[in-house]
């Protein structure tokens, strides 16, 4: 099977060379944050001559830490940072609410998957117009694809969540005498063998519908398309919609748990015991399963089942650190931002301080990742697996201006879905209806793939 597969039809660059900046103009003309009309026409902020102080708004835990290696290694530059709430939990509002009245941080962090929106919301420095591009090879393509578009670059990647196939080596392959699953096809017989001896290969939340992005991009849709000035929106292609009925099968046939949240208390508790036995998304789970109780020496990762198209893997989670539109300092910030996101000290500061899922940088995964696991029984999975997986990914998928609206559209499918009051084959074109009806409020030019 091919590691990457490019579907037919005009490329993510194609496309992107058609229009994005045109649909982001557009969007930030519906929501422009103080300041952020002339932020990125205007002419550029020098940098200072003296000393400059930096400030990181952040939801990663003892990130002062890491400013901490950085302000240790020079004068010029300092980097204070302050914790605020997940950006689903009031982060975001926080941000944009402080940008929207001309003050917030210099640095915000930024999931991935909502740069087009804060972009679009004109709260976004974009730091093509300070030399970003320069540094274009340090990254990750996988990590650098999830920021830019066009020639703009809307933030620097901080981490990125290749996923994987996380499984408890003692009960697949000790109790139930299997073998990691290659294919999605291998993955359901082996959710029936262990359906059969009252396990669960896996427990999806019940209300989270992010997973349906990891499963499409895999497969190879691209949902959101920017092109001649606007999108098109695809959520109900036929590679979406085969991977929906696919996961109708499974919940269907009882195959897989609903009751609880990967990570959830009931969850931890079902892993300990082995009556759930894997866990399929992004790389950063590593550090939530050593939570599993008595797990240490019992599990070990594999590689995401694979269909007979599409990628090796699909992305779930990821950060960017974005500079904000009040910045006096942007240039400062992308040289704190450039260290912090490729220089080894700065990797193995936010892997050890913070927890951060995969490394943006090309070259470098982090010092202790590059070792064996005690806890994934002495399994080097980080360069035999996670590697692979990160560079397996589709190129071609581009985040919405509404993710986190679509998100949430949805999560209310997943719920129906699980609970038996609808299908997924029809939650897909129903939240697609949503999505176009959204985009078209905030003033974008969007049509449906025909």
């Amino acid at each position: 099977m091919p590691q990457n597969r490019r579907p037919h039809g005009p490329t993510r660059r194609a496309l992107i060379a058609g229009g994005a900046a045109a649909a982001v103009a557009a969007g930030a003309a519906a929501c422009t944050a103080t300041g952020a009309s002339t932020v990125n026409s205007g002419p550029t902020i020098p940098p200072a001559e003296g000393k400059v102080q930096l400030t990181y708004w952040a939801w990663l835990k003892d990130l002062q830490k890491v400013c901490d290696v950085f302000n240790a290694s020079q004068d010029r530059i300092q980097v204070d940072a302050n914790w605020i709430p997940s950006g689903d939990s009031g982060g975001y509002a926080k941000i944009l609410s402080a940008v929207a009245a001309g003050g917030g941080p210099d640095i915000a962090q930024v999931e991935l998957r909502q740069i087009p929106e804060a972009a679009l919301s004109g709260s976004l420095i974009d730091l093509s117009r300070y030399g970003a591009a320069e540094h274009e090879g340090l990254f990750d393509p996988s990590a650098w694809s999830q920021v830019k578009v066009q020639d703009q670059i809307w933030g620097i990647p901080q981490d990125t969540g290749p996923s994987a196939f996380f499984y408890n080596r003692e009960v697949l392959e000790g109790e139930l005498g299997q073998t990691p699953p290659a294919t999605w096809d291998e993955f359901k017989e082996l959710a029936g063998v262990g359906t059969e001896a009252g396990k669960k290969i896996l427990s999806l939340d019940p209300s989270d519908g992010s997973v349906m992005n990891m499963w499409a991009m895999q497969k190879g849709a691209n949902w959101y398309q920017p092109q001649d000035g606007g999108w098109i929106v695809s959520m109900a292609d036929d590679a979406s919609l085969q991977v929906a009925e696919y996961w109708d099968g499974m919940i269907a046939e009882g195959l897989v748990g609903t009751s609880f949240a990967p990570f959830s208390a009931p969850w931890m508790a079902a892993c300990g015991s082995g009556d759930v036995f894997g866990y399929v998304g992004g790389s950063w789970a590593d550090a939530l399963i050593e939570g599993v109780p008595g797990g240490s020496g019992k599990w070990a990762v594999a590689p995401m089942p694979r269909w007979d198209d599409g990628y090796a893997s699909g992305m779930l989670g990821g950060s960017s650190a974005a500079v904000m539109a009040n910045s006096k300092h942007p240039a400062e910030a992308l040289e704190f931002l450039i260290w912090m996101c490729t220089d080894p000290a700065g990797i193995d500061a936010m892997i050890e301080n913070s927890g951060i899922g995969w490394s943006p940088a090309k070259d470098y995964i982090g010092a202790v990742r590059e070792k064996p696991s005690e806890f994934s029984s002495g399994q080097n999975y980080n360069t035999e697996v996670i590697a692979a997986m990160a560079a397996g990914q589709n190129l071609d998928w581009v985040w919405s201006p509404v993710t986190q609206r679509a998100n949430a559209a949805l999560g209310d499918g997943m719920n129906a879905a699980v609970t038996g009051t609808k299908k997924l084959v029809d939650v897909l074109p129903e939240v697609q209806d949503k999505v176009v009806e959204i985009m078209r409020k905030i003033g974008l030019d969007v049509e449906v793939a025909r």
